[in-house]
């Protein structure tokens, strides 16, 4: 086992990634899955940027948001499907200590800033369905950029504090990890120092990046259910489940898998569960966001139908 001194401190050069619970002659089905997911999830939301950036009927504070979600979507499954991939491809399962360390950092910088721009986006739908009158106003171009800003800071801050707690941590125990990419908490399992700082530091920013966002868009949507009550009529109901049906779905995915991971622990092997779950985060929501996106919204499609015109005129 390769290590290499930290001060007085010894720790692993490298980790171990064990990978996906899938038996050895299941790896080629699972490499071409996800592969074509991870191919779909570039595509797909690449193609969001380069309509909303071709179409000018899509630039409004709702696009300007989604074009942000798409690109942290993609740098997202970007953090970890490549490796996990060559690692399948290869049959290699290591990662250098560099590489697992910043691998921690781009992985909980964008997962936070997924958080933060989903909760801009229920701001926007909350002052356009219950402000209408005044959206162009308050949802000045000067806001947007406020809120897309101070979601990249948060974002950077939260995830820089982890990562330099988790720099300072010495790991010459084990160095195998039971995920296919360095998980924050799976290496805080493996540390041999004291990790009670890191804990006390995940339960506060997590309040503030994953609970916090989460209150504020249950709030907007609260809102938002006591403005189309006051006045009930079926085209005001289905206005609203136009404007808010996309970003609901995709609040659900987001949402539902982190629930499911931290609240709903599993009676038989964590591990497994946990893993299974990281897939369903980093992999499938980033691919079916694009699809939410585009299947339930006519903008989308109109302006995915005027490039295919203009393409084919050509």
């Amino acid at each position: 086992m390769s290590c290499m001194r930290r001060g007085n401190r010894s720790t692993f050069s490298e980790f171990i990634l064990l990978g996906l619970p899938i038996r050895p002659e299941e790896q080629g089905q699972f490499y071409a899955l996800f592969l074509a997911i991870y191919l779909t999830t570039m595509l797909g939301n690449l193609l969001i940027i380069l309509l909303i950036r071709l179409d000018f009927r899509l630039h409004t504070p709702m696009y300007f948001f989604l074009s942000h979600l798409a690109f942290t979507d993609v740098s997202f499954s970007s953090v970890t499907a490549p490796k996990m991939l060559m690692n399948m491809l290869t049959q290699s399962k290591s990662i250098p200590y560099a590489g697992c360390i910043s691998q921690v950092y781009f992985f909980l910088f964008f997962g936070d800033l997924d958080s933060f721009l989903l909760t801009s986006m229920a701001y926007d739908r909350y002052v356009a369905i219950c402000h209408p009158l005044h959206y162009t106003t308050i949802m000045s171009q000067k806001l947007c950029f406020l809120l897309v800003i101070v979601s990249w800071v948060l974002s950077c801050i939260s995830a820089l504090v982890h990562t330099l707690l988790l720099a300072h941590l010495s790991f010459y125990e084990d160095n195998t990890l039971p995920h296919f990419f360095c998980d924050l908490s799976a290496l805080l399992k493996l540390s041999s120092s004291d990790t009670t700082v890191n804990e006390l530091v995940i339960f506060t920013v997590g309040v503030v990046v994953i609970t916090v966002p989460f209150l504020c868009i249950l709030v907007s949507y609260g809102r938002i259910g006591a403005t189309i009550l006051r006045a009930p009529s079926l085209k005001g109901i289905c206005k609203a489940l136009s404007t808010c049906g996309s970003h609901l779905s995709v609040v659900s995915l987001y949402y539902g898998a982190i629930i499911g991971l931290y609240f709903f622990p599993a009676s038989s092997n964590t591990n497994d569960k946990d893993v299974i779950v990281a897939v369903l985060y980093t992999l499938v929501t980033p691919m079916l966001n694009p699809f939410i996106y585009s299947l339930r919204n006519k903008d989308m499609k109109g302006a995915l139908g005027a490039v295919f015109r203009r393409t084919f005129a050509e």
